[in-house]
């Protein structure tokens, strides 16, 4: 799932070299932590966060098809 972030983020940005993804596991949970370029930021975010929304909607639906949970977080 890590590397269908990172995909769908290089499509999205202008410079598809700063995109980084990073898995964390919580509790019960995983998270998958988005780091792009300052510059970018707003392009993975979307208008009224729209774009983020549904990558969010992607994970969340691709994690409980396996029985898990997972989100995405997007970082400054």
């Amino acid at each position: 799932m890590k590397e269908l972030i990172e995909m769908i983020a290089k499509t999205l940005v202008e410079n598809p070299d700063s995109v980084q993804v990073d898995e964390k596991t919580t509790e019960d949970m995983l998270v998958y932590e988005l780091r792009v370029a300052e510059s970018d930021l707003g392009r993975v975010i979307g208008r009224e966060g729209r774009i983020a929304k549904a990558m969010r909607t992607i994970i969340r639906s691709i994690a409980a098809r396996k029985g898990q949970k997972a989100t995405l977080e997007i970082m400054d």
